[in-house]
């Protein structure tokens, strides 16, 4: 999987084009989510970024180390259209061993307790599955035996 996970950094001239317009022009319930991922959801690991180039694609919010995307999907996603380029979308970043996280601007905006507590279980999932950070050895004091 290394290859694939290599090229999903790799972002096309027309999505580098498009995120940062994307990033200055927030709808509310983005703005909303930006907040609750920024000051709700600070766990060791986690750096979510906005409007994150991913190939072809600007996923509304990425945690990189996690591989996990979050997309907010408004009226105009529930047309036949828009939900077959959705899912297009969700099988382009799932190839590319993404999960794909996607909440409507109703569930953010009424109840943010489940999409915090969703994002919560699923970045605690992922996390866990990712190499631990290397810790120092353990403290010894002068006789040589482990201090506990």
């Amino acid at each position: 999987m290394r290859f694939l996970r290599d090229r999903s950094r790799v972002a096309t001239p027309a999505a580098k084009r498009n995120a940062p317009k994307l990033r200055r022009s927030l709808t509310e319930p983005e703005k909303r989510l930006w907040m609750l991922l920024r000051n709700r959801l600070p766990q060791d690991g986690t750096h979510f970024r906005r409007q994150v180039a991913l190939g072809p694609y600007v996923a509304d919010f990425a945690c990189l180390a996690a591989r996990l995307v979050i997309e907010v999907d408004g009226d105009q996603h529930g047309t036949d259209r828009a939900l077959r380029c959705d899912a297009g979308r969700t099988d382009w970043l799932e190839a590319n061993d993404f999960t794909v996280l996607r909440f409507t601007n109703r569930q953010i905006m009424t109840e943010a307790e489940m999409v915090v507590d969703t994002i919560f279980a699923v970045l605690s999932g992922q996390l866990s599955r990712c190499p631990p950070t290397p810790t120092p050895s353990p403290s010894r004091h002068a006789g040589g035996e482990e201090f506990r």
